[in-house]
């Protein structure tokens, strides 16, 4: 069955918003240094700027996610994008640390928002077997958006101003929240409409399935935070580089192995789900298992040129398990439920991952170096192959177990 015009509207849509939802994230970051200066700002005023956004973004999840089940999720896209776009563009008009502050974590509810319904709403409009490579697709925003964000940041920033680049950045995203306000909500969503008590999302907690997938994923997401936020400092310290030069190549490494291995992830679980229903996972554990040598051996390397080639490989296996990993939560969650699911998979991968890995690498750094910190970080990325592994045993024995059918499925789905 070939995709329909209206599909691949919305994906494209869907797409955009997110590319320049990471985008607006990102920006920030680029333009620190301008924004240090003119504010006169210590570099703890301006770590916490990250880590206000952060916390707003991974604690308003759950409650968006509750209200993503009951209403017209378009209508959830639509508004978040317009309500974070607004926000990135007071950032622009603040006049003291405290109202930027103050629009920086309002922009991480807009996220929030955004994250908690998007995955589920743009997977239901795609058959099973096309998903995988439908939602590397989608995680391809998080690389690519990141990268613009800090191209567009620096040069806006450098040539208009600081205040300016947040102008800038903040027009097509509103633009494009608008135009989602025009979807359609899913025909699977459309035959569900039943509504799930409160109550009945701890159901969520029950599902071994979706938790392993979770933690997995935040396992991925420690790493590669602690990467994210160190390997440029680990280029200057190691091998000489400067700031400006040691952000750049890092950033190249990252963007290209996103895409890379989005889309190689994406196509290996469905090519796979052809011969069997555990596709996502076993996707899932060679990603992990395959990333940690690359950077363990990146640590040892002695060269720059080599380091940066075992970082490269590092992040593309780690990046493939992204898009079959969003497919898993769409396929063992029912739709009734889903934006809930994906707004705890948001608390979880974040708390447990990016949220404290920049602290404690900088913690083992301070204790007995860099490199064994950044060694550390890696290395921890085969407990995610582990999880991922139990996480297929468990979507075998509870979703096509027979009479072990997962407790969230409906009494008709267990009885089929």
């Amino acid at each position: 069955m070939k995709t329909s015009p209206y599909q691949r509207k919305v994906l494209f849509l869907i797409f955009c918003v997110s590319l320049f939802n990471y985008i607006d994230r990102q920006v920030l970051y680029a333009v620190f240094p301008l924004i240090k200066t003119d504010l006169r700002l210590s570099d703890t005023q301006l770590g916490f700027l990250a880590s206000s956004f952060m916390i707003v973004y991974m604690c308003f999840a759950p409650f968006v996610g509750y209200f993503g089940d009951r209403l017209r999720r378009p209508l959830i896209v639509g508004v978040s994008a317009i309500f974070w776009s607004v926000f990135t563009l007071f950032s622009g008009m603040i006049k003291n640390y405290g109202q930027l502050l103050f629009t920086r974590s309002a922009v991480g509810i807009g996220e929030a928002g955004y994250g908690t319904v998007s995955p589920s709403y743009l997977a239901e409009w795609f058959r099973k077997e096309e998903r995988g490579r439908v939602m590397a697709l989608y995680a391809l925003a998080i690389p690519v958006g990141s990268a613009i964000g800090y191209l567009l940041g620096g040069f806006l920033g450098q040539r208009y101003g600081w205040r300016n680049a947040f102008f800038l950045v903040a027009l097509p995203g509103l633009l494009l929240g608008i135009a989602s306000l025009f979807l359609k909500e899913t025909p699977e969503k459309l035959e569900r409409p039943a509504q799930v008590p409160l109550r009945d999302y701890k159901a969520l907690l029950k599902n071994r399935t979706y938790l392993l997938v979770a933690f997995s994923q935040a396992i991925g997401t420690f790493s590669v935070g602690g990467l994210a936020a160190w390997m440029p400092s680990y280029f200057v310290r190691s091998f000489g580089l400067s700031v400006a030069r040691a952000g750049f190549l890092f950033g190249l490494v990252t963007v290209l192995a996103g895409v890379g291995g989005n889309l190689a992830g994406g196509w290996a679980a469905d090519w796979l789900r052809k011969y069997t229903r555990r596709a996502y996972f076993i996707v899932g554990y060679c990603s992990f298992f395959l990333s940690a040598p690359f950077g363990v051996a990146a640590v040892l390397a002695g060269s720059l040129t080599m380091c940066l080639w075992l970082i490269f490989f590092a992040e593309f296996f780690v990046f493939m398990h992204y898009g079959p990993y969003h497919a898993a939560i769409v396929e063992t969650v029912p739709v009734e439920m889903r934006s809930m699911a994906f707004a705890l998979d948001i608390f979880i991968i974040h708390a447990f991952g990016d949220a404290v890995s920049p602290f404690l690498v900088g913690v083992v750094s301070d204790a007995a170096g860099l490199p064994l910190a950044i060694f550390l970080a890696v290395l921890y990325l085969l407990l995610g192959g582990i999880t991922s592994i139990l996480a297929g045993e468990t979507y075998k024995k509870d979703f096509h177990g027979g009479l072990g059918r997962h407790s969230l499925q409906r009494p008709e789905e267990a009885a089929a």
